[in-house]
């Protein structure tokens, strides 16, 4: 069975490589960003939708949003997924609010449990 993800640059295409480039790029040139960890960054490519982006050993994701490299953000409760501004989602629970305040939406607070 054939991996959905891949870090190994010899299954990169031509287009998947280039991709790769302007992140890289905008890495050097931007920065990773505010609150991604810089610990193990690697470049992956997912195979079935041809997506790049980088990831590092916490499972974060970085990708291109026009010419920003950004956080793309997933909420591990209900499976939304996007960047900071398209994050905002109906909260199914209380870790979707607190997975939109994670991704910086400032109306959403963490869960205190109170």
């Amino acid at each position: 069975m054939k991996d959905i993800t891949t870090t190994d640059l010899a299954n990169f295409g031509y287009r998947e490589l280039k991709m790769l480039e302007l992140l890289l790029t905008a890495m050097r040139e931007q920065g990773l960003p505010v609150n991604f960890d810089k610990a193990g960054v690697v470049p992956m490519m997912n195979t079935q939708s041809g997506c790049v982006f980088l990831t590092n050993e916490n499972f974060e994701v970085a990708m291109m949003n026009g010419e920003h490299l950004e956080k793309w953000h997933s909420c591990s409760y209900c499976g939304h997924e996007g960047f900071a501004e398209d994050f905002e989602h109906e909260p199914m629970h209380d870790d979707c609010n607190e997975q939109m305040a994670w991704a910086g939406l400032p109306e959403y607070q963490p869960y205190t449990g109170e």
